[in-house]
């Protein structure tokens, strides 16, 4: 998970708030609107955040990022969604952290050099892809395959679901380089996370484990020959490029091999537990949104006469969204401290899973209660709890699904 917690006092993450809540609230929450209904936000975006040392947060000084615990990074991530308004957005501008972290981490540095600066310069953009045509949380069965021809690998196959697939000028890709994928078996086993051999204890499946073996992690190009990309339309995320992509022939040099071959399955699932962490923070911020949004409407909307927040049916739904949002940001904040005391225990890694659940659960609730506060207002395009709404299936879902979170959880705690 690349946890790197230097000192970080709280005077830094209150000033690293303050940055971010003022980049919200003047580069993104105005032009939201039109970046949805042009179905992407401008490239420009993405230096204006780099200069800031937004992207960089959480990587080394030598790759050009500023060293921060998940304090700090979640700070950004909650405080960007709850001023910012746009899952959109921070789907895009920060997919660099879910493509980034397994070049870091088993990258050679000759291909850290190559591939990390410029993406923290906001130069380039840098996507993850697993998600295949079919199948998703089953890793274990994918069939993109990268074959080694000389000094090339030659990559086949499809995945779908790729955020910033359209734009991206790196993508680390997910690929079978070994046994083929079993295709009953596999199918109900769920992948274990963090350092828990769930597969190899008694009970587990032979053929899911041996899927597992023959997956390994690849960066490729953007502009590689025999590549190419078809945009997804999406209930929300409007102005986040999603893509299916292609991969017929496409020769990638094996320096560009991350890690060893057949190492791929514990790269994935140890980078699922820093994305799951994130986005809970996310939805934390959104669900935030959605009450403050709720809360200036009911002070300013007159019904018969009065404020809406003088009806006991809304101030009770208020401290409903209140309720659920304190208890989501006592989960975050624990979690939080103890990774960055160095804990990646099965215990933290269960923790990690219902806690995605139960922040998008409250981010869901909040959406639901804030659209109806604003009534018929809430139905309209333009307001934050609005574009919230359609939001959330895709947190629910995104980074693993709910029950997989739950099935994850249980085996962590060997249930």
């Amino acid at each position: 998970m690349n946890a790197m917690a230097p000192d970080f006092t709280d005077a830094d993450v209150e000033a690293l708030t303050d940055t971010v809540r003022r980049f919200a609230s003047e580069q993104v929450r105005p032009h939201v609107d039109a970046w949805d209904t042009a179905c992407e936000f401008p490239r420009a975006l993405y230096r204006q955040a780099a200069e800031l040392g937004l992207l960089g947060l959480g990587y080394p000084e030598h790759l050009g990022g500023t060293p921060a615990p998940w304090r700090a990074r979640n700070a950004l991530s909650q405080t960007l969604a709850r001023h910012g308004g746009s899952g959109g957005v921070m789907a895009s501008l920060f997919s660099h952290n879910i493509g980034l972290p397994p070049v870091l981490t088993h990258g050679s540095p000759e291909l850290q050099a190559e591939v990390i600066p410029p993406v923290l310069r906001g130069e380039q953009i840098a996507a993850l892809a697993i998600t295949e045509p079919g199948g998703g949380s089953d890793v274990a069965s994918l069939r993109c395959t990268a074959r080694l021809d000389g000094s090339d690998y030659v990559i086949d196959g499809e995945k779908v679901f790729i955020t910033s697939g359209m734009r991206a000028d790196w993508i680390t890709l997910a690929v079978r380089t070994g046994n083929e994928p079993p295709h009953f078996a596999a199918a109900r086993v769920v992948a274990p996370q963090g350092g828990s051999a769930t597969l190899g204890r008694p009970g587990g499946d032979r053929s899911a484990s041996q899927g597992a073996s023959g997956i390994s992690m690849i960066v490729v190009p953007g502009d590689a020959a025999g590549l190419s990309r078809s945009p997804l339309q999406k209930m929300g995320w409007h102005c986040s490029d999603t893509a299916q992509l292609r991969f017929e022939g496409v020769r990638v040099p094996a320096r560009y091999l991350l890690g060893e071959e057949g190492a791929g399955f514990r790269i994935i699932m140890g980078n699922f537990n820093g994305e799951r962490l994130a986005m809970s923070a996310m939805a934390l911020g959104f669900a935030q949104a959605c009450f403050d949004e709720a809360l200036d409407w009911a002070r300013q909307r007159q019904t018969f006469g009065a404020p809406l927040i003088e009806r006991q049916v809304i101030r009770h739904k208020l401290m409903d969204m209140q309720m659920r949002i304190g208890s989501t940001q006592a989960w975050v904040d624990a979690l939080t401290a103890r990774v960055d005391e160095g804990d990646l225990s099965p215990d933290w890694v269960a923790n990690v899973c219902l806690l995605k659940n139960h922040s998008t659960q409250t981010m869901q609730f909040c959406a639901d209660a804030a659209v109806q506060i604003l009534g018929g207002m809430g139905y309209m395009r333009g307001t934050v709890s609005e574009r919230i709404y359609r939001e959330v299936k895709v947190m629910m879902i995104g980074g693993g699904a709910e029950e997989i979170m739950k099935e994850l959880a249980a085996r962590q705690l060997n249930l």
